[in-house]
């Protein structure tokens, strides 16, 4: 009953917020980098926030710190969406709520490298999250699978996280998925969105390796973390500025040159990342071994649909 009236609490604050984006013109217009061609709200990605902070109000006052980070980092994203901000503003922002999160983590009690490391990869998964975020349901039905897998992982291997964090961010997202897992989306997730929702999963996976102490459990990003590194070396070796907008994820290249429905592209993405991570389960004494062999077959598949499809877009 508790999850019932959080989702539709959330329901109702998603549509609240359309009426605010409508009145205050937070839309995204399509650009170079867009696969889509109408004008759309933009920031309904924000739910995503709210289930985090449904959580917190509700149990305990539970995960203090993540819960500030979260909110520096929704709240910068939300003011880019709807003008932009300097690239050093964004920086202060995200390393301040990054460093927030080490500290619920516990990460400063370890050596001062394990930060460095940390930084790297938490600001990379954050930009490949919202790199990624291109097309209608994507990033809802993703997130999707990640926040189911951990749930289960929390219940029947290793409990790592008070469950109920996870239920009510899943519930923020399935209400998201409504709105924006179809063929004409009524809003997109933004930057608020994106970044939201990649910041509160990796705090969830960061607490799950650092419980286990097994870092293969990044195979839960190992769909994304593949397509965006392989494209940023792509991108490279094309001698292109990777700091400008471009359609050359693979999931463009499945939506706007091979004309695939943004539906059943972003199906595809949930699906594989299904797989593996089924997979991963099912071998969980060899994960490392698991995850080195995944993200090679995944890089094999993503130079073979390059190879075979990006003279189309050469030529679009």
């Amino acid at each position: 009953m508790y999850y019932l009236v959080v989702l539709v609490l959330l329901f109702l604050a998603e549509l609240f917020y359309f009426k605010i984006a409508d009145k205050c013109n937070i839309i995204d217009k399509p650009n170079e980098r867009s696969s889509h061609t109408k004008v759309t709200l933009r920031g309904g990605g924000i739910i995503f926030y709210f289930g985090a902070l449904a959580y917190f109000l509700t149990n305990h006052w539970e995960y203090p710190w993540f819960i500030v980070a979260l909110t520096l980092i929704t709240f910068i994203s939300f003011v880019d969406d709807i003008r932009s901000t300097s690239q050093g503003l964004r920086l202060v922002f995200h390393f301040s709520a990054m460093a927030l999160m080490f500290y619920q983590w516990g990460l400063f009690s370890l050596s001062w490298w394990w930060i460095i490391v940390a930084l790297i990869i938490c600001t990379g998964i954050i930009n490949a999250y919202n790199f990624m975020d291109g097309i209608n349901g994507i990033t809802g039905g993703y997130s999707l699978v990640v926040l189911v897998a951990l749930a289960y992982i929390n219940a029947e291997i290793t409990p790592f996280i008070e469950p109920a964090l996870i239920y009510t961010v899943l519930c923020s997202v399935l209400v998201f998925c409504f709105f924006n897992f179809r063929k004409k989306a009524k809003c997109f997730a933004g930057d608020v969105g994106s970044v939201g929702i990649a910041f509160i999963i990796l705090f969830l996976i960061g607490k799950l390796i650092i419980t286990t102490g097994n870092f293969s459990w990044i195979i839960l990003l190992s769909v994304y973390g593949v397509d965006s590194v392989l494209t940023i070396i792509h991108r490279l070796m094309l001698h292109e500025n990777i700091g400008l907008p471009h359609r050359k994820h693979m999931y463009q290249l499945m939506a706007n040159e091979l004309k695939m429905s943004h539906v059943v592209v972003s199906f595809i993405y949930m699906v594989v990342q299904a797989i593996v991570i089924v997979g991963y389960i099912m071998c969980l004494n060899y994960g490392y071994w698991y995850l080195s062999g995944t993200v090679l077959l995944l890089c094999l598949l993503y130079i073979c649909f390059i190879n075979k499809y990006f003279e189309l877009h050469r030529l679009s």
